[in-house]
């Protein structure tokens, strides 16, 4: 069968650059750090005292205090961001077949401060769960949520893989339009792990970094100093819709969604293999399914956590995948700026592959002070400053836990 081209003609943000798209970009381009001591918990007796929150969120302009008491953080933050893109997407949504819509959602946690509040309060005292326990903690029920309120009945799940699950989740949403099974597709993903359980979780692990000292400058993507990623939190929402139809309302369309790539590392349960052979794999497939040759690639958006080992296994799979033609490419972590939002993490960086497409720019790898000689530093990471470029084809990496990989690729039309 002849398989459909699929555009994105609304996006949407809240994430800790900005509450908006416009917000976000600006922050973006320019280098800001999103990190600063957390404020919404006392942080004092944790080893990390910092994040990327989302700043002035107040959920009380999107939705009523009933409302709000039902909904985890995470999916709050869902329903800003997919308000938005649909907003922004222009449809005459009453002339919309709603059958053919459906929404597919990535979260890597779901309401994880539902779930420690719940537990946290259960003793002999009070041996009893709030009736929502459940439904604001389970990972699936943002996706199920968006659809109630629009009233979207095509295909609904969502995508649990760690921080590649909002990438998982555009890929299927792309699938469900190019194979003819919807029209429209409600995608993204959200995530909402600035609380205790999160911090003290990653502490343990020795995930994230521990630089209270300096925060701002605490995410360090390839950089020998680097010592973990930095928590963020937040959402990206898409509306992906089939290409004619969209040419044929005159819609704006930001980018073409071309392909996907999913591997797996088969290696270890939180470190990536370190020859990078996943991460090769997902990236080689995915151009393959766009049908694009590795050198017509402009920007790659990579995982680049800022953590030891990850750092160093991306920039080899890199140089396999592409080549020469690696030492070309603009590459740059995102994350030094928002902070890693684990299951949003693709959702957010698709987004500044669209943006970066848009607007010719190159965002920036900030708080690079010194290079790691186990890292290929002619590899071009755009460190501290954005720099112009023509973009047109644009590429995401998001690698998880488990060793789970995604890659999206982005085209400008």
């Amino acid at each position: 069968m002849e398989l459909r081209r699929v555009v994105i003609t609304g996006v949407g943000t809240i994430n800790p650059l900005g509450n908006s798209v416009t917000e976000y970009w600006e922050n973006l381009k320019n280098g800001v750090s999103g990190a600063g001591l957390i404020t919404r918990f006392d942080a004092s007796k944790h080893k990390t005292q910092f994040a990327c929150e989302v700043k002035n969120f107040d959920p009380s302009l999107y939705m009523d205090r009933k409302e709000v008491r039902k909904h985890d953080l995470y999916t709050q933050f869902a329903f800003v961001s997919t308000e938005q893109a649909i907003q922004d997407c222009g449809l005459n949504w009453e002339n919309v077949d709603h059958d053919r819509v459906g929404v597919i959602w990535g979260a890597g946690i779901g309401g994880l401060q539902t779930f420690f509040e719940e537990v946290r309060s259960f003793n002999e005292e009070n041996p009893r769960f709030s009736p929502f326990f459940i439904p604001k903690m389970i990972a699936n029920i943002a996706g199920g949520l968006i659809s109630i309120k629009y009233g979207f009945r095509g295909p609904n799940f969502t995508t649990v893989s760690a921080c590649a699950s909002a990438s998982h989740a555009m890929i299927e949403a792309f699938n469900m339009i190019r194979l003819g099974k919807a029209d429209i597709m409600i995608t993204g993903g959200s995530e909402a792990g600035v609380n205790e359980a999160g911090m003290a979780g990653f502490n343990s692990m020795r995930a994230i970094s521990t630089r209270n000292d300096d925060p701002k400058t605490a995410s360090r993507p390839f950089d020998p100093d680097r010592d973990g990623f930095v928590m963020g939190e937040g959402s990206s929402a898409f509306v992906f819709e089939e290409y004619e139809s969209a040419v044929k309302r005159g819609a704006k369309i930001y980018a073409e969604m071309a392909g996907g790539g999913m591997s797996a590392d088969a290696f270890h349960m939180t470190a990536p293999d370190p020859e990078g052979k996943g991460a090769n794999l997902v990236m080689k497939w995915a151009l393959e399914d766009a049908g694009i040759k590795p050198e017509d690639v402009d920007y790659i958006n990579v995982h680049g956590t800022s953590t030891p080992l990850g750092d160093i296994a991306e920039p080899k799979a890199i140089i396999k995948t592409f080549g020469e033609h690696a030492y070309k490419v603009s590459i740059s972590s995102t994350k030094s700026m928002t902070g890693h939002l684990l299951g949003a993490a693709g959702a957010v960086e698709g987004l500044a592959c669209i943006l970066a497409m848009q607007n010719n720019i190159v965002p920036p790898t900030i708080n690079h002070f010194t290079d790691d000689p186990e890292i290929d530093n002619n590899l071009d990471f755009t460190f501290n400053v954005a720099k112009e470029r023509e973009i047109k084809i644009a590429i995401s990496n998001t690698f998880g836990f488990g060793g789970h990989n995604a890659t999206l690729v982005f085209k400008k039309l």
